[in-house]
């Protein structure tokens, strides 16, 4: 079994205390040290998967690796995958920076994103970045213009929309006609002409498509692949190219609760290999994108548990339970309805004996981390365990009711690491601005 298909982190275990620890490290100890809420991401479970994704595609040298930094972007993780051998996808300047700062080759970065500013794509290009992303026409005139400025040629891959609608949440469905990324296919010949005859300092490699995110079907991937392979073949025989990237995006998913079956690696790698083996075209590289099923498992959130609330409704009991985080630290439930799955880490032995729904601290009816979930009777104090919060948890959090952000730690061989700081008030602050007509 992959990692990708693994509900906790491979190192979750339960210690003589009858505590949950991952990577070693007793989650209660770690709560006590760093406080809640918490991230805590599990060192072995990303080396782990990398090593899946490699060992799947072993017999597929011109397959190349990009992690898409946006499911979680910090230094020590950028520094981890540049271990792995992975190159990064990327979306912004933020995150070009932190990986450049990280000691990555930046030649093994990609700079996608449908809205890439003037600033963000003079510091990529100051800093080395691979390959572009062309999302649309606006961007590729400004890209030519910024290049023929500098004097230098950028390598880019045009991002095509295939028209796949995939079954995931329409709000991670990027591939289909209706979406604001990328060229549809009725548009590919005036961007190839544009660029073969008037932004000449754009050098055309390929092709780039990602068709969403949290999908299980590996169908959405062949066909993906079959309709990429024509474009390329129909645009080298139409333009007297040589087209010969072609980068298949990510979006294959994970286990967040017991009823979700992801596909394994290895069944991803074969789904690929066989629609390109159907299909057959001359590519020397192609690219793949994982970022959640890279991330995801790797990383739990531990809350300490608060107040309490009874409802009834139609004679039913409902008991919330609110801990000392939520929307802020994890937005995805509020967002797309995403399920997780938990453990009170200090009653791991103790019978799950009633249904309680985990609340979050913030303003709003709808910032719920689980609803009604199966747990041992929660009281104050007690701590609580989110698993696969490694992927759009950090990445996505915010300081909605001028909270302060969380840290996070990596843990191996039962050593915890601060990777990224516990913010303070002092840093809510710090980019305040008071003008001299309000100070007293």
């Amino acid at each position: 079994m992959s990692v990708n298909q693994s509900l906790k982190p491979i190192t979750a275990a339960v210690n003589k205390k009858g505590h949950v620890t991952i990577g070693g490290c007793d989650l209660i100890e770690l709560a006590d040290k760093y406080g809640t809420p918490l991230y805590v991401i599990d060192e072995d479970t990303i080396r782990g998967v990398c090593r899946d994704y490699k060992e799947a595609f072993r017999d597929y040298p011109n397959i190349k690796m990009m992690y898409a930094s946006k499911a979680l972007c910090t230094s020590a993780i950028a520094r981890i995958l540049d271990e792995e051998g992975f190159g990064f996808d990327t979306v912004s300047a933020g995150e070009i920076y932190t990986i450049y700062k990280s000691g990555v080759d930046m030649s093994k970065v990609l700079f996608n994103g449908n809205n890439k500013t003037k600033t963000e794509i003079e510091l990529a290009l100051k800093l080395k970045v691979g390959r572009f992303s062309v999302d649309n026409f606006y961007e590729a005139e400004l890209l030519n213009k910024i290049a023929v400025e500098q004097g230098v040629k950028i390598d880019i891959l045009l991002r095509l929309t295939p028209g796949i609608e995939c079954h995931t949440h329409e709000y991670i469905q990027t591939g289909q006609i209706d979406s604001k990324f990328g060229f549809d296919l009725s548009q590919v010949d005036k961007i190839v002409t544009l660029i073969k005859n008037e932004y000449i300092n754009l050098t055309l490699k390929g092709v780039h498509a990602h068709i969403g995110s949290q999908i299980f079907e590996l169908k959405s991937f062949e066909d993906e692949v079959e309709i990429l392979i024509k474009e390329i073949k129909r645009i080298n025989e139409q333009f007297g190219l040589n087209l010969d990237e072609m980068n298949i995006g990510g979006g294959l998913g994970v286990k967040y609760t017991e009823k979700d079956c992801p596909p394994d690696v290895k069944d991803f790698a074969c789904a690929v290999a066989n629609a390109m083996k159907k299909n057959s075209v001359d590519i020397t590289t192609i690219y793949i994108e994982p970022g959640r099923s890279i991330i995801s498992t790797s990383g739990v959130t531990i809350y300490t548990a608060g107040s309490s609330k009874e409802v009834k409704l139609d004679g039913i009991t409902k008991r919330y339970v609110a801990v000392d985080g939520g929307m802020a630290d994890n937005p995805r439930p509020s967002m797309y309805q995403a399920e997780y799955c938990a453990d009170v880490v200090n009653k791991i032995h103790e019978a799950k004996t009633e249904k309680v729904t985990i609340a979050g601290r913030y303003c709003e009816s709808g910032d719920i981390l689980i609803n009604e979930i199966e747990l041992p009777h929660i009281e104050a104090g007690d701590v609580i365990c989110v698993y696969n919060t490694g992927a759009y948890n950090y990445s996505m959090a915010s300081n909605y009711n001028r909270v302060e952000k969380s840290a996070m730690v990596l843990v191996k061989s039962a050593q915890s690491d601060i990777i990224v700081d516990r913010e303070s008030l002092d840093d809510l602050i710090a980019h305040d601005c008071i003008p001299s007509r309000l100070r007293k």
